[in-house]
């Protein structure tokens, strides 16, 4: 019978020292001296926060803006789930461990409260997805629509108007946003807000990215409540008139027609944009130089335009006030005019239409105007984080658009940039000369608007593909010109026309538009004056925003530390390559790169250019556009090109069916043999099996738009970006959820029918 024997320790020190070596948690020492050493290795990080002070409170809202990006960017609801339960639990431990002995307390409140504001932005996100998210029509269908205007938008620039309607789905009968265009020819007096309509339209469900990396119009859609989107069929019909109640959208619509009447061509269009939003009066080459030239956030009422209103009204107010020294002894006049300034910046605000980036802006500016009135710095980075959490909190889909990211980027880039001391030094007040003042402020607002230009780059390519280079020097001029002379003289041209001498001031209105166009335009013809990039890509776009959330929000030598991933993340751009083939979701059009990058091969031109231009920017090409059969090379007959492209040190073979027609299956199958890529629209049912894939329609309805990288071998999709979001559906889902909904017979048997579609009390606004 063997006996148990006792584990011992052997005598030899170097035997017993590399056991405990090996087994570190048989002795409490050895596990003592880890703790410390994990320790020595915080504390550098704790000392950081402690430093830090309150410059740690505006990281509070890019955690919730963390958690509002990692909601769209994750793919279904168990990995939303996780990311839920991982920051509650991280939260939770931190929380348990702030009970202990109290060591690191700015570290562990950094842990649970980043891991609260990353699960509240989620959640809010998620919240607002199922509330106000609407599902969009199944499928095409043209029906009889009555419905209530809800918003009109004039576009003389397009000849058309475009409508937004509240109407009922045929079949379903429930209640849905539907965004009509019309065109002008087919306009009707009293079709503005309010009224009720009847006309026959062409309808489609929001569509989703063409192609990998384009912009999402279903996203935009589904939190906007649309569920159609096309166009009107002939004239519409005014069931009833617009109710009194819509008082301020004639006002509106009557100043925007009133100032396009005063000036002529695109310059009425930007006095409209100033006065009312809408923006439909530009001519679309004069856009286009307004981008290219980084002048086109002047086209879009935001902070600039509120800025200039409400700072206008508040220096007006306590300068008039200041006068009066009945009220200037017993008022406190920075309250009065805060409150004033408050007023008529709301009232600007519904004027242009209470858009979301207005009223973002508008927020804003009130918040400038508490800290005003409370006699607190007006513009902080505390300030800022403070307006950064409203808006999310009320607008959470908006933190992956180019506009939040633009209008917080810029803010961020004056305040990070008029904080740093060397500049504090620079703008310090001292004995000098005023033509030495007025050089150091020019300077200081060139400066300005480079960082700003530097910052908002990488927003530019991420969103646009394009950036401008001379923005700054075109803000420069076009800023003052627009905040110091074209708004006032907008105002006061308004206020001269109630007594009929408003026309020189409208003259010299539309000059000095003339003037802000023509910069642009030159600015726009100067060489190399736009840098085009393919698709960044979202990990390089996520290094580049958090080395700028780094480099603005700490201060001290801690916040150059951004500039190593900055850097690299430029670098980096050298490698980037543009998508050697672009296939649209529905297989009717696909794009390819030459050789050198500087022509766009497509398979149809058509009358629409819309495509050809989505693809130039997303391959990030500013050459020419060619028709495919003009590749060199390429075999076309009236069915199908076969073309050849030579990359990655092989050749591949282009098999692109050009008709929907069908194709015997013995012609199919000598087609596709040797074939690399086969791309179609219809469904291939025969024998094609070519080497890499085959893109016709069954599997373009399940993945959408396809970007080929043929070097390194990669396929991109829209299915990957989108996931399971509620917006996204795949074109082959379509049929079957919708003969899965259960409609009633009534119901059924008034499709088409005007009863079917008669507003009812849910239709009002």
């Amino acid at each position: 019978m063997a006996s148990s024997a006792k584990p011992t320790i052997s005598a030899d020190p170097v035997e017993d020292g590399a056991a405990l070596q090996h087994r570190p948690w048989r002795s409490f020492a050895a596990l003592s001296s880890r703790f410390t050493t994990l320790s020595h290795r915080v504390e550098p990080i704790e000392h950081f926060l402690d430093r830090a002070g309150f410059d740690r409170g505006p990281w509070l809202a890019v955690g919730f803006g963390s958690g509002i990006g990692l909601w769209f960017g994750l793919d279904n609801r168990w990995e939303w789930l996780a990311l839920l339960a991982v920051s509650l639990g991280l939260a939770l431990a931190a929380s348990a461990l702030l009970r202990g002995d109290g060591r690191f307390p700015h570290l562990r409140m950094a842990v649970l409260s980043m891991g609260l504001m990353v699960a509240a932005g989620c959640a809010t996100v998620w919240s607002k997805s199922a509330m106000v998210g609407t599902p969009p029509i199944s499928h095409a269908m043209a029906p009889l629509l009555v419905g209530r205007v809800l918003d009109r938008l004039d576009e003389p620039a397009e000849s058309r108007v475009r409508l937004t309607l509240a109407a009922r789905e045929p079949r379903t009968n429930r209640v849905i946003r539907v965004r009509v265009n019309l065109a002008a020819t087919s306009d009707r007096p009293g079709l503005v807000e309010g009224a009720i309509v009847q006309m026959r339209a062409r309808l489609m469900p929001p569509g989703a990215p063409k192609l990998p990396g384009s912009f999402d119009f279903a996203r935009a859609a589904w939190f906007e409540g649309i569920s159609a989107t096309g166009s009107a069929l002939g004239s519409p019909q005014i069931v009833a008139p617009a109710p009194g109640d819509q008082w301020l959208a004639r006002v509106r619509h009557g100043l925007a027609a009133h100032a396009r009447a005063q000036i002529g061509g695109s310059a009425g269009g930007v006095a409209a944009v100033f006065i009312t939003g809408e923006r439909g009066g530009i001519a679309a080459d004069d856009a286009q130089a307004m981008r290219d030239s980084g002048l086109a956030h002047l086209l879009a009422v935001s902070g600039l335009h509120v800025s200039a209103v409400v700072g206008l009204a508040y220096m007006l107010t306590i300068r008039l006030l200041a006068l009066i020294p009945a009220i200037a002894l017993r008022v406190r006049l920075p309250l009065l005019a805060a409150g004033v300034g408050a007023l008529v910046g709301a009232a600007y605000t519904l004027l242009t239409g209470a858009q979301i980036g207005t009223v973002r802006a508008c927020l804003g500016a009130l918040l400038v105007l508490a800290a005003l009135a409370l006699g607190r710095q007006p513009l902080s980075l505390r300030l800022l984080a403070v307006a950064a959490l409203v808006v999310m909190l009320l607008w959470p889909e908006s933190v992956t658009g180019a506009s939040f990211q633009m209008s917080f980027g810029s803010v961020i880039a004056i305040i990070a940039l008029h904080d740093a001391q060397p500049v504090r030094d620079f703008l310090a007040h001292r004995a000098e000369t005023w033509p030495m003042r007025i050089a150091r402020e020019v300077a200081m607002l060139l400066l300005g608007g480079m960082v700003i230009d530097l910052a908002l780059m990488p927003i530019a390519l991420f969103h646009f593909h394009r950036a401008g280079l001379y923005g700054a020097g075109a803000n420069l001029v076009a800023i003052p010109l627009t905040m110091f002379v074209s708004m006032p003289l907008l105002a006061l041209s308004l206020a001269l026309d109630s007594i009929g001498w408003g026309a020189p001031v409208w003259w010299l209105t539309g000059k000095s538009l003339e003037l802000l166009l023509a910069i642009a335009h030159w600015t726009a013809s100067r060489p190399g004056s736009v840098t085009l990039l393919p698709t960044l890509g979202l990990g390089r776009y996520i290094v580049f925003v958090a080395a700028m959330l780094w480099l603005g929000l700490w201060r001290g030598n801690a916040r150059l530390w951004a500039l190593i991933p900055a850097v690299l993340a430029t670098l980096s751009l050298a490698w980037l390559r543009p998508p050697d083939v672009m296939i649209t979701g529905d297989g009717r059009n696909l794009g390819i790169a030459s050789e050198g990058g500087d022509r766009l091969m497509i398979l149809r031109e058509g009358r629409s250019s819309f495509d050809r231009e989505m693809m130039l920017e997303d391959m990030g090409i500013a050459g020419s556009i060619a028709p495919l059969d003009k590749w060199p090379g390429a075999r076309c007959n009236h069915d199908f090109c076969l073309v050849e492209l030579s990359r990655g040190g092989r050749i591949w073979r282009l098999l692109v069916a050009r008709t929907p027609a069908p194709v015997p299956d013995r012609d199919l199958a000598a087609a596709c043999a040797g074939v690399d890529i086969m791309i179609a629209q219809q469904k291939l049912f025969g024998p094609c099996h070519p080497a890499l894939i085959k893109a016709d329609r069954t599997l373009l309805m399940r993945t959408g738009g396809l970007a080929l990288d043929l070097v390194n071998r990669q396929v991109t999709t829209v299915e990957a970006s989108e996931g399971d979001h509620p917006w996204w559906r795949a074109p082959h889902r379509l049929q079957t959820e919708y003969d899965d909904e259960q409609v009633s017979p009534q119901t059924a048997a008034a499709v088409d029918t005007a009863q079917d579609v008669m507003p009812g009390p849910g239709l009002s606004r």
